[in-house]
Parts: C-alpha cells; structure tokens; sequence
C-alpha cells in the first residue's frame, strides 16, 4: 500500500472515531447534571457533619461551561472506547501476519470489557475515597473545592483502577513475547496480594473490610487467572520446543549414516 493510501486509511479512521467520541460527549453532555450530583454527594454531606461549608466551586464565569465540557468528553472518550480502539486496530491489521491478528484481535477483545470493568469499580470507590479524605475537615471549618481539581483527581482514580483492569492482559502478552514465565511471575504472588489489599484498603475504606475485598477479589482474581492462562501457554510453548528438537535431531540421525558413506 503506498503511502498516500495509508494516509487516506489513517484519514477515515481518525473521522470514525472522532464521530464515535462525539456521539459519546453528546451523552455525557445529557447526563451530565445526574453524574455531577453523584459525584458532589460526598462533598456536601462533609458540611452536614462539620456544620461548614463543603462545596465543589466553580471560579470564574465560564469555568462552569468549561467543566461540563471537559467532563462530557471524558465521558465520550470513556463510552466510544471500543470504537475507536477498534479503529485503531484496523488500522494497523493489514501489517500484520495471520496469527499476529488473531492474537491482537484477542488482546482487543479482553481489553475492551476489562478497561470499563476498571473504569466502573472506580466510579464505585471514588465516592468511599472522597469521603475519606474530607472527613479529616475540622468541624466549623469550610471546604471549598475547586472544580477542575475535583475532576482532575476523579479522573485520575477512575482512569488508574481502569488501566489496573488491563495488568492482566499486559502480563499474558509479555509472556506471549516471551519475555517472562508464568512461573516467574507466580513466585511474586505474595508481594502482589499484599500491594493489591494496600491498595484496596487506601482507595476503599470504610467501617469494615468488605468494600477492600469487593475491589481486591477481582483484581486477585484476573491475576492468578493471567498467571494460569501463561502457564498453560509455557507448557505448550514447551511441547512445541521439545518436539522440534527431537524432529531435528531425528533428521540429523538420519542424514549422519549417508554423509559417512560419501566421505568414504
């Protein structure tokens, strides 16, 4: 293909997917209002148990516009997802051999449902996390919280238990690169299941342990799960090794007894 093809390729899937992400901030845009209640719900019960003011604020006149904007096309970006990381995978299939498709149609596959899987277990705890850290706000005291700091660090633990969905599908790949063993990475297990209920214990806490567990059991559940699937794929990457050698060396058996004859 020459290059102004791939340009012209690259061209019309940039326009699909930026029709996708529109498609996507126009529903942001419409259930705006209900997610911008949901998300102040932790705030505004802080001046309930303070007796101050605890508000998200907006700062100047257009910061308002420019929030429910920014949020709309997170949104959109969040819910086009499949469309344009499908774009993106069309886009460079066609340098691609076979089974390098296969396997990278598989990875898009298992990304795309584990990326909003994250994306939905951290709508969950941003709420438990936000609570936890204005709780510490004195009693008489205010809390007015700036409105673009608020999304950043919304969007910041969202987009991080995101990308935390996607460790195991990393973890598979490397190991179908060959890069690391699936026994290797079992021997650090111990070391993973504690930085994994650390992590569950900051970012859910709560008067007891179920919210740490309800977000650590799926993490250490598609961990151990990447572990066996890359085990199970050392085994066969063995049995296909060992056989090619043992065919090699079979055909060296037999070659040997024919080039002593013509030496002598």
């Amino acid at each position: 293909m020459a290059l102004w093809d791939h340009l012209k390729e690259l061209k019309n899937r940039l326009i699909k997917s930026g029709i996708g992400i529109l498609i996507g901030a126009i529903g942001g845009w419409i259930v705006y209002n209900p997610l911008l209640a949901a998300l102040k719900e932790p705030v505004d019960r802080i001046s309930q148990q303070t007796g101050g003011v605890s508000s998200v604020n907006f700062s100047n006149i257009g910061s308002a516009f420019d929030f429910q904007l920014q949020m709309s096309l997170i949104i959109g970006l969040v819910i086009s997802s499949p469309i344009w990381i499908y774009q993106l995978w069309a886009f460079i299939t066609p340098g691609l051999t076979s089974t390098e498709r296969r396997y990278t149609l598989g990875y898009m596959t298992a990304a795309v449902p584990l990326f909003l899987t994250g994306i939905w277990a951290g709508w969950l705890v941003v709420p438990q996390v936000v609570r936890a850290l204005t709780q510490f706000t004195p009693a008489g005291f205010s809390n007015i919280i700036d409105a673009r700091d608020y999304i950043d660090f919304v969007t910041r633990m969202v987009l991080v238990l995101g990308f935390a969905f996607l460790v195991p599908v990393v973890l598979v790949g490397i190991n179908m690169a060959g890069v690391v063993r699936g026994r290797t990475i079992l021997k650090a297990w111990r070391i993973t299941v504690f930085v994994v209920f650390v992590l569950s214990a900051v970012a859910a806490p709560g008067a007891d342990a179920i919210s740490m567990f309800m977000l650590a059991g799926p993490l250490l559940v598609l961990y151990f799960a990447a572990i066996g699937i890359c085990i199970m794929n050392d085994k066969r990457r063995d049995r296909r090794v060992a056989k090619q050698t043992a065919e090699t060396e079979a055909t060296a058996d037999v070659a040997t007894p024919g080039s002593e004859l013509k030496n002598l």
